[in-house]
């Protein structure tokens, strides 16, 4: 059954990250149903999710809270659009996002997906800039970032397997060196670096935008607080805006709510989607103070709006499904409860620093990362390892040479031994 609709599905899907031609050798997964961490395919073989699905399902899969709410609403409104009109989901949404972010961000604009979110963004804040007589053409990320695949957010990332292709198409952008580790001195170099771009071309950029801790696709790169409350200083300096991807490490990811709250900042813009609704729906959000939404605030003939949309802004759906992610973690202690089960994760990879072919293992909270080295691009690893946890029940999706975990929050510990382990015996396979 599985091979049947593998074939079907290659007759009109183009998949996405997908060399397609792979798949000519290697096996795509259909999959009927998933529960909890496991997704089952048509011969009932499970898998894993060791990455949460591309790091948004992180409740796990059909989880029956979720689900409930999702189903109450469907039965009393599906869409409507939020120019002129509005809905009890979007408005709860929105209260309960300003409750629980950085103190001072106060305005929620919602957007479809994260690429998107950070085209909202950008656009936002060189708009706010233009709004006050300001020309401001230039964004500013940090090396080895990645913030999504539409123009926009491709131009201001710097992972070149994403972006060399579209170079002429890209909004122009500068990047700052990442600090190179997680140590404080680092941090402390990298900020120096900072000050001589901000002290050359300050005036001329609109935002700086990072991913606060880790680098999601950037192989899983990791640095210290305080570089983020540092760079928050120095760009307050200059009036630039501090953009937080929080897309990937929103929602208790790294060990607190909010990535952010780690360095003690409010950001100027914060963007949230992936797990914001657990995996259920595409939603996001970007976060903003009232100081930027008020320079937008004016009569029509000033031409000072914001004028940004998309056809599923707010969909009440979306909306459900993120509240009920939320009531989750209200009832719950799910923050200590991953702190304890990142320590147990952290103990277990402990042995694969004796491995010739590792060359680090760094976490974040529920992010562990295992660096492999000594291998050619050409000799494609990571496949091989995805392969290796296919064979044996669990999803490994590497970047590259890093192999990671990313699992859903209700992971239990037994769960966690299989997914390490599974991972410990691919790497000494190769």
């Amino acid at each position: 059954m599985n091979s049947k609709i593998a074939e079907e599905d290659l007759k009109y899907i183009w998949h996405p990250c997908t060399q397609m031609k792979d798949h000519e050798t290697l096996p795509l997964i259909p999959i009927k149903r998933a529960k909890g961490v496991y997704l089952y395919d048509f011969e009932d073989n499970r898998y894993i999710d060791a990455v949460s699905s591309w790091w948004v399902n992180i409740f796990g899969h059909t989880n029956s809270y979720i689900s409930q709410k999702v189903k109450e609403q469907l039965d009393t409104l599906e869409h409507v659009l939020l120019a002129g009109f509005t809905h009890k989901p979007a408005i709860e949404l929105a209260k309960r996002l300003v409750e629980i972010t950085p103190k001072g961000l106060d305005k929620v604009f919602f957007a479809d997906n994260g690429s998107s979110a950070i085209e909202v963004a950008l656009k936002m804040s060189f708009h706010y800039h233009k709004n006050l007589g300001e020309n401001r053409p230039l964004f500013l990320s940090l090396t080895n970032s990645y913030h999504g695949e539409t123009i926009g957010a491709l131009s201001v990332g710097d992972v070149e397997l994403y972006k060399d292709t579209y170079k002429p198409l890209l909004i122009s952008s500068i990047q700052t060196p990442v600090p190179e580790d997680q140590t404080i001195s680092s941090a402390e170099v990298a900020i120096e670096k900072l000050k001589r771009i901000l002290d050359k071309r300050g005036r001329e950029i609109s935002a700086f935008i990072i991913e606060p801790l880790v680098q999601g696709a950037g192989y899983m790169h990791m640095y210290h607080p305080i570089y983020i409350k540092l760079a928050k200083e120095l760009c307050s300096e200059y009036g630039i805006h501090l953009i937080a991807d929080e897309i990937m490490t929103g929602f208790g990811r790294t060990g607190s709510m909010f990535a952010s709250e780690q360095a003690d900042i409010t950001p100027d813009f914060m963007t949230l989607s992936k797990g914001l609704t657990g995996g259920y729906l595409p939603l996001a959000v970007v976060m903003t103070t009232n100081q930027i939404y008020n320079a937008f605030y004016c009569d029509y003939s000033d031409y000072k709006a914001f004028l940004h949309s998309h056809s599923y802004t707010g969909n009440p759906l979306a909306c459900s499904s993120a509240l009920a992610t939320l009531d989750l973690f209200k009832n719950s202690d799910i923050l200590e409860e991953n702190r304890a089960k990142s320590e147990y994760i952290l103990e277990k990879v402990e042995r694969f620093r004796e491995l010739k072919n590792v060359k680090e293992v760094r976490q974040r909270g529920m992010i562990t990362a295992i660096e492999l080295k000594g291998y050619s691009p050409e000799e494609r690893i990571g496949l091989k390892v995805y392969q290796y946890g296919l064979d044996n029940g669990v999803l490994l999706r590497p970047l590259g040479h890093i192999i990671y975990f990313m699992p859903p929050y209700i992971i239990t510990y037994e769960e966690i031994d299989k997914m390490i382990d599974t991972a410990y015996r691919a790497i000494i396979s190769l």
